[in-house]
């Protein structure tokens, strides 16, 4: 190696134009490395490396000795093919070879990964493959010929301390002259990966042109291939080859394939939705895109209302042929990729190049291409950095021009945002506005989809599935818009039917986790009676041992059922996919005017896959039919109640609430809060009609579902009455949302409930109101004591009983559509107290109220309130009734240690006179209880005195609340004189004994 050294400095020193030559014995010399000692001393080695220190940093070679800086300047090279010579010593090596030779490079070329090229080497592949393909070369044979010659090549293995530099061969020398020299004819600015590949077939006879002409191509090809690449992929003036101007110039050939999307492909594959309901906007779309000049429509319209879905109704009507002449194919439809070109353009001018790529490859195809810029505002800014311009004004010249025949899409308040800003990219297009379809107009894009879900996710949907996810999705996503809202619906009903349908069914792993539970009993249990051989235990091992043999037997059956069910399923949906691909080989057949291949497919080939998936259908209700009542394992129908699961999972509404089945429990809701709510039937009655007209559709639904106020004293059951209705509605107390109006008494507190305007502090955390209501659409909304609020207050609640929304600070609307608004207030309490008796005092107290709430509150605001509830004060009997309420809340408790409780009626007498106040209602009461009977029993809990599983009696003595256990014999004989004489007691299971 020193030798070689030596040789390469008398080269270097000369000024010799070379490399080293192959006439030097470097494999003998490597052979024996010690005897070269003597030919370089010390001083040789110091010149080689002062020598190559003064090279410029781009001249130094990667791992290879070299005479001409020339051939590795990589100033010179574009990056792709600089990434191509830098694998070469890497390739080298793993051929076990001391020098690079020209077929490495061609290796590299075809693959650059197994010899760890860097990036830019994949898109020199690129190039080269596509090349090699335009002029009729087989590339994977080419592949394997040049690995199995370099590997047939001789193999050296290096020494200890043996230079791992490598040696230039003489043909690779050559082949980078003739790419220098090709890239002078080409008049391009730097060696490209082109020029390489044909410095390949130019100069290395030994091995390349032998292989290509074994194909019957000659260099010839390649070089009329090289010209028609050139004029298809690049950037020049149409009908002329392209120029290599730049280092990247490889990664803007084929531009529209990198950085776009091809609508009309996808559509010739049938992998787009069919589009329903939208042909006026499609016609004017189309109508624009065949103007002369600024023929460039832009999709405006709220996100999900299928603005995207049109430019794919283009595009099918493209491939359909059923468009203007100017739009039949060869017409494409290319969506652009604006994420991809911006991603890794680091450097100043990477992203004005990219597109001016895209750009010019459109005006080149002569109206071929349609460009479709989806959420068109991010072109307004987007690669644009100190100095450069961004993409909207790269776009301007060509679109006014009519050059470039451009669809944008984006949003409206987006549109007002970026692109009316702009008034010179404004003029350049056409609005096309986009409305959301009505729900009727829902059903039939969903009903017209519903093959594709069909068979992607193998499921059948019904139609009564469609129906509800229109009439659902209106109702309860009002934030969001139609179709998209009621297709992800249907969308993920099927994706919840497909995975029960491929996993195990719930019963068979109830099944399976009994006899893992027993088996681990049986097996606990043999290992006692092996060792103390005791009879009980032998008797429950029988026990256990026949249980578990009844059980193997029933899952035995149960997995012979799933089996059954789930090859019929699955049957069924192979079926439907064939069908699916039968349709769209017709399609293809009947564009492509082969009417004999489309006869034979949809008059032979499709009824019979039809009758094969009919009698698939009958023989299932057959089996079904036949088997003995027992209900199906399997379910593979999307039915309505599958899409009220989802919304329930998406909005917290509980499913029951969704659908038909709600009718009977609303007509019984007034006992419902009843059960909950003591001596206020007046109010329960008011509130259940208003609930009732607006679940029979009666109220305005453009309003909350109710407004009320409720008035009456501390005490009474006004906040109690909300809760109850939260759980009836809601199924939860935690669905209502309460603000306690006494923090809004100021006037700066009044922006905490929509948010602080902009520029003041708290702008950004949004507003109390808005946000609870968006976070949960669907719930109650208490405002206590809203005689406390500033009269600014009002204003926003004037909005929100009007509108049914609210504006927030940000501009946001929220929906109170599907809310029930609560206001209390202790207006008129007074009266109502000392009133609230006999049938006269009930007017005169209606009337004072009323008044009083007059003289409070202001008349917009009174006026657009449904209903005004009075609640009257609370007599001994009413707070007899709360007494038990409590007293069965206390008993659950005691439940959850399996103890139980007795309250005589002395008792409960007891508590209701000691517990009345007619000032401040039934909150006294409670605390009573708390005193005299949660009290005594936790210390009795505490001390040892109960234990789990004792019954405690609740009784009087001497007008003293009494508390003791009861024993067995005891409660054996209050169960026999309660038979005896069949009288009605207090009593509770889960209530009172």
């Amino acid at each position: 190696m020193k030798l070689q050294y030596a040789a390469f400095l008398t080269l270097a020193l000369t000024g010799c134009q070379g490399f080293v030559p192959s006439s030097i014995p470097s494999r003998r010399i490597i052979a024996q490395p010690h005897s070269v000692d003597s030919v370089v001393n010390r001083r040789s080695h110091g010149v080689i490396s002062s020598f190559r220190s003064r090279l410029p940093r781009q001249q130094r070679t990667f791992g290879l000795r070299m005479a001409s800086s020339e051939d590795f300047d990589q100033t010179k090279y574009t990056e792709a093919a600089w990434a191509t010579l830098a694998a070469l010593p890497a390739c080298a090596e793993s051929y076990m070879s001391t020098s690079v030779e020209a077929p490495m490079l061609l290796a590299i070329l075809l693959n650059p990964t197994k010899y760890q090229a860097g990036e830019s080497a994949m898109t020199a592949k690129q190039v080269a493959m596509q090349l090699l393909e335009d002029a009729g070369v087989d590339v994977q044979q080419l592949r394997n010929d040049v690995e199995a010659y370099l590997e047939k090549q001789p193999k050296v293995t290096l020494g200890d301390g043996a230079s791992t530099q490598k040696s230039m061969g003489r043909v690779l020398a050559d082949v980078l002259q003739a790419g220098r020299e090709i890239k002078s004819e080409l008049k391009d600015s730097y060696i490209s990966t082109e020029a390489l590949l044909l410095g390949l077939c130019a100069r290395d006879t030994l091995f390349t042109m032998r292989a290509l002409e074994s194909q019957g191509v000659t260099l010839d090809n390649m070089k009329e291939s090289l010209q028609s690449f050139r004029q298809k992929s690049g950037s020049g003036q149409a009908g002329q080859p392209s120029r290599v101007t730049s280092r990247t110039a490889e990664a803007m050939y084929d531009s529209l394939e990198k950085y776009g999307i091809d609508f009309t492909k996808s559509a010739e594959e049938g992998k787009l939705d069919p589009v329903i309901g939208r042909d006026d906007e499609i016609r004017r779309a189309i109508q624009i895109l065949s103007r002369r000049t600024k023929n460039n429509p832009v999709l405006i319209g709220d996100p999900g209302v299928g603005k995207t879905a049109i430019a794919e109704g283009i595009a099918q009507r493209m491939v359909a042929g059923d468009v203007p002449d100017t739009l039949k194919p060869p017409c494409r439809l290319i969506g652009l990729d604006m994420g991809a070109l911006v991603a890794g353009a680091t450097m100043r001018g990477e992203f004005e190049e990219r597109l001016k790529a895209v750009i010019d490859e459109v005006q080149k195809s002569d109206g071929e291409i349609v460009l479709f810029i989806d959420e068109m505002h991010t072109v307004v800014g987007a690669g644009a950095t100190s100095g450069s311009m961004d993409a909207s004004n790269l776009l301007k010249p060509a679109l006014a021009r009519g050059q470039l025949r451009c669809i944008g899409a984006t949003t409206i308040n987006e549109y007002r945002k970026y692109i009316e800003k702009d008034k010179a990219l404004e003029r350049r297009f056409q609005q096309v506005y986009v409305g959301e379809p009505s729900p009727e107009d829902t059903v039939s894009i969903l009903r017209g989809l519903k093959p594709k879900y069909e068979v992607h996710h193998g499921v059948r949907i019904r139609d009564e599935a469609l129906l509800a996810a229109a009439k659902l999705s209106t109702r309860y996503l009002p934030d969001r818009f139609l179709p998209d809202k009621a297709i992800d619906l249907v969308d993920e009903a099927c994706a919840k039917l497909k995975n029960e349908l491929t996993s195990k069914p719930t019963l068979l792993d109830e099944v399976d986790r009994k006899i893992i539970q027993l088996e681990m009993e049986r097996l606990s249990i043999k290992s006692d009676v092996e060792q103390d051989h005791l009879n009980a235990d032998m008797r429950r091992l029988e026990s256990l041992e026949a249980e578990l043999l009844k059980l193997y037997d029933q899952q035995a059956d149960l997995n012979a059922r799933w089996q059954k069910e789930k090859s019929s399923v699955v049957n069924a949906n192979e079926l439907q996919e064939k069908i699916a691909e039968v349709q769209l080989e017709i399609e293809k057949a009947e564009r492509e005017y082969d009417l004999n291949k489309a006869a034979e497919l949809k008059y032979g080939t499709l009824p019979a896959l039809q009758e094969q998936l009919e009698a698939a259908k009958m023989s299932e209700e057959e089996n079904l039919a036949l088997g003995d009542d027992m209900e199906r394992m399997l379910r593979d129908e999307v039915m309505a109640d599958d899409i009220a699961n989802v919304i329930s999972v998406w909005t917290g509404i509980p499913t029951s609430k969704l659908l038909e089945t709600e009718r009977e429990r609303v007509l019984t809701m007034a006992d419902k809060l009843r059960e909950r709510v003591v001596g206020q039937d007046e109010a329960i009655e008011i509130v259940t009609d208003a609930i009732q007209r607006s679940r029979a559709g009666m109220n305005d639904p453009s309003k909350p579902i109710a407004s009320m106020i409720f008035l009456g004293p501390t005490g009474v059951g006004k906040t109690e009455l909300a809760k109850a209705l939260s759980q009836f509605m809601f199924d939860t107390e935690d669905a209502m949302i309460r603000f306690d109006m006494s923090e809004y008494m100021e006037k700066h507190t009044v922006s905490r409930l929509i948010g602080a305007p902009p520029g003041y502090v708290g702008y950004d955390e949004g507003g109390q109101l808005t946000d609870a209501v968006r976070r949960r659409p669907y719930a109650v909304l208490l405002f206590d004591e809203m005689e406390k609020a500033h009269p600014d207050v009002y204003n926003i609640m004037l909005q929100m009983l009007d509108d049914g929304q609210v504006t927030d600070s940000k501009g946001n609307k929220v929906n109170f559509k599907n809310c029930i608004v609560i206001f209390t207030s202790n207006v008129g309490s007074q009266d109502i107290i000392e009133l609230g008796g006999s049938d006269g005092d009930q007017e005169l107290m209606r009337e004072r109220v009323t008044n009083a709430m007059r003289a409070q509150f202001r008349p917009e605001f009174l006026n657009r309130i449904d209903e005004n509830v009075i609640f009257n004060s609370l007599s001994k009997e009413n707070l007899r009734g709360i007494v038990i309420l409590e007293a069965k809340r206390l008993e659950s408790r005691l439940a959850e240690r399996s103890m139980k409780m007795i309250i005589t009626d002395d008792a409960l007498d007891h508590l209701a006179d000691v517990g009345f106040d007619p000032v401040y209602g039934a909150r006294p009461l409670k605390r009573t209880l708390q005193k005299e009977l949660e009290n005594n029993i936790a210390l009795g809990i505490l001390s040892g005195e109960y234990a789990d599983g004792d019954t405690i009696l609740v009784g009087t003595i001497d007008g003293e609340i009494n508390i003791r256990k009861v024993h067995d014999f005891e409660l054996m004989a209050m169960s026999a004189s309660d038979e005896a004489s069949d009288t009605e007691t207090a009593s509770m299971s889960g209530g009172f004994y």
